[in-house]
């Protein structure tokens, strides 16, 4: 798999360096499609052959929405396959979002709703502009976030906070997301985008055989018992000495210089 593999429907991609931006582009409410989400999981697959990609960062076009989740018209029928369909779609999706092998943020630029949310919380860290909203909202309309919602929201927030969102349909603005974990940053209207990039950055200056299997082990935690995470731990550490990461980032230090990651 290759990013040179087109199209990309809905999304549009830009190589800035080691990162890689991708900005829903599905307006005016960049609402997911069957489409769009079977290209996401191709170009995340893409981006994970990629050795050069470190970051992914992923935004909404515009100044309003981030992504407002699935268009409610798809499902006005009640068509059971229809509906299968999509949720296997964002499963796939967002479940390779999760798993890129870099680190992924999401910079909201305005309205995360439902799907949108969930997007957001696949990603690894979350920037939110001041005036973002932020929902899960299915219950209210006789569905249930099937996109990843009722598990990472309450992995990012703690189940009292996800049942408030997903039980009792709370909306919460950037400034609530921000004192309950929800985001790591809020920004001015119009820098969301600025400051992911700024984090990404960061990651550039981690060994990237380090910060996959850092984040492997970060994740394991929320399926796994401390024994077993600890233990996965320390074969990780010694399979690092097979990188050439690891080498060069010893003998950087130690020759008192600036490491050059390979990503090998």
């Amino acid at each position: 798999m290759t990013l040179d593999t087109p199209p990309f429907e809905g999304l549009l991609l830009e190589r800035r360096g080691h990162v890689a931006i991708v900005t829903l582009d599905n307006p005016p409410a960049h609402t997911w499609t069957d489409k769009s989400l079977a290209a996401l999981t191709r170009l995340v697959a893409g981006l994970n052959a990629d050795r050069d990609i470190y970051s992914l960062v992923v935004t909404g076009g515009g100044e309003k929405f981030f992504s407002a989740g699935a268009d409610l018209k798809l499902f006005a029928d009640g068509d059971k396959g229809r509906a299968a369909t999509m949720a296997r779609r964002f499963g796939e999706a967002f479940e390779a979002l999760a798993a890129f092998r870099g680190v992924s943020i999401a910079a909201i630029n305005g309205y995360a709703m439902g799907g949108g949310l969930e997007c957001a919380l696949a990603c690894d860290l979350r920037v939110a502009e001041e005036h973002a909203q932020m929902a899960l909202p299915e219950a209210g309309v006789g569905l249930l976030p099937c996109a990843g919602g009722t598990q990472w929201l309450a992995w990012t927030v703690g189940e009292s906070w996800a049942k408030r969102m997903v039980l009792l349909g709370e909306r919460v603005d950037a400034a609530t997301a921000l004192r309950i974990g929800l985001v790591d940053d809020v920004v001015p209207r119009g820098q969301a985008l600025q400051r992911a990039l700024a984090m990404a950055q960061q990651v550039e200056k981690q060994s990237p055989t380090s910060v996959s299997a850092c984040k492997r082990l970060i994740q394991g935690a929320r399926t796994q018992g401390p024994q077993q995470v600890l233990a996965a731990e320390r074969e990780a550490f010694v399979a690092l000495f097979d990188s050439a990461d690891q080498k060069e980032g010893v003998n950087a230090f130690l020759g008192k210089r600036a490491p050059q990651w390979r990503n090998a």
